[in-house]
């Protein structure tokens, strides 16, 4: 039989499941208003860098480094081992051609040049000596040559008799025979002795021409002392400023040490560095980018260095236009190597908003509202960005870094 529940009972369940629709109303309720902030966040205009999309041109640069350096710089060396005796100009100054920069000792220089010229006479002596001694034996081969002439004479004359006493009756056939053997002997001594003249002359002339260039590379040894000793004042060459001095008074220096840079401040080049992962990508000719306190240059790779030095390589840039008094040597630079360009293209500020990739999320601002628009990117450089597609000039972007509003569509605007 069934009982009848009472009042109170059922007042009681009513009252829990009140609770829970309740409950359950204001999970939904905190649920949408979770939801609703993901989707609808929003950021202060101070607190976003924006830019306005517009057509320009774009080119694509590889980062680098780059350090400063005349374009034209004179290292002065010593001459010979010598030591440092007087510094007459400090690093910064300026200098003319033919201005006295430093003094060496020449005392080692001079012992050498003195030797050298007491070497050069005696060989001079030795030269002279050689020559007596080889017209006397020349002179000596060619009286005797002119005796065995005299002789072969008398031995024809001789050969004749002997036939006309033949012929007569008064004379032997072994008479004629002996005399016309003795001439023959005569006639091959004579044969012998004058291809011994002939090969003497030869011999002299070898042997004159081998003293000859003894005293000439003696002569030229000299010469090159008296240069190094003139040069032991130690002088600039061309004009310009000296970078680099060595004032070690005083102190021993080696033939081939340095002891001056004069540079030429009127013209500067770079010489950069970059990553040997780009080695494949440079080549002469190629256009660069230098920023010099926000300001830039343009320039060109002159020259590629294929030795590859802790992880980098090495490169000059030319630049294209003079001086314009930013430059100053061993100044640091930013340097950008152009690998591509484009014209007349959609393009928008470069900012931490762009990564690596050919497809950006950008958040496009209209009225007080930032939505969600992925956009394909081009060409980039340290100043823009080309965009390709998804968007229209004129339109404003954030460019700031986004990546907290990953899952964001849409970010309210405030001031």
């Amino acid at each position: 039989m069934d009982k009848e529940i009472s009042a109170e009972v059922n007042a009681s369940r009513r009252k829990k499941l009140v609770i829970i629709i309740t409950a359950i109303c204001a999970v939904i309720i905190i649920a949408v208003l979770m939801l609703r902030a993901t989707f609808t966040s929003s950021l202060r205009l101070s607190e976003i860098n924006t830019a306005v999309v517009e057509t320009g041109d774009v080119e694509n640069t590889l980062t680098a480094s780059g350090e400063v350096l005349p374009e034209f710089e004179e290292i002065i060396t010593s001459p010979v081992q010598s030591a440092i005796r007087e510094v007459f100009i400090d690093a910064g100054a300026r200098v003319q051609a033919g201005q006295q920069v430093m003094k060496l000792d020449k005392n080692l220089v001079q012992a050498a040049y003195d030797k050298g010229r007491f070497m050069l006479e005696s060989k001079q002596n030795n030269l002279r000596k050689l020559k007596l001694e080889l017209d006397k034996s020349y002179f000596d081969l060619k009286s005797s040559n002119d005796i065995k002439q005299l002789r072969i004479n008398s031995l024809q004359a001789e050969v004749e008799n002997a036939k006309r006493l033949f012929k007569a009756g008064g004379g032997t056939r072994e008479s004629v025979e002996q005399a016309e053997m003795d001439l023959k002997v005569a006639q091959l001594e004579k044969t012998q002795l004058e291809n011994e003249i002939r090969s003497k002359q030869q011999t002299m002339q070898v042997e004159m021409r081998e003293s000859e260039i003894e005293l000439a590379i003696q002569q030229q040894e000299l010469n090159e002392l008296a240069r190094k000793k003139d040069m032991a004042s130690v002088n600039a060459t061309r004009a310009g400023v000296v970078t680099w001095v060595n004032r070690n008074i005083g102190a021993s220096v080696s033939e081939g040490v340095e002891l001056v840079r004069i540079a030429d401040l009127s013209s500067f080049k770079i010489s950069g560095s970059i990553s040997d992962n780009y080695l494949d990508q440079l080549h002469s000719g190629m256009p660069v980018i230098i920023r010099i306190n926000n300001k830039q240059q343009r320039g060109e790779i002159a020259n590629v260095y294929p030795a590859v030095k802790n992880g980098l390589v090495n490169f000059d840039v030319k630049l294209l236009a003079a001086d314009s008094g930013q430059l100053r040597p061993n100044l640091k630079v930013d340097v950008y190597v152009v690998t591509d360009s484009r014209q007349q293209v959609m393009r928008v500020s470069n900012g931490a908003a762009f990564g690596a990739g050919g497809a950006t999320d950008l958040f496009v601002i209209k009225g007080n509202k930032a939505v969600r628009r992925k956009v394909n990117t081009g060409l980039s450089n340290f100043d823009y960005v080309e965009l390709k597609n998804n968007i229209k000039p004129g339109e404003k972007v954030i460019i700031s870094d986004m990546s907290q509003f990953k899952n964001t569509n849409e970010i309210t605007i405030t001031q």
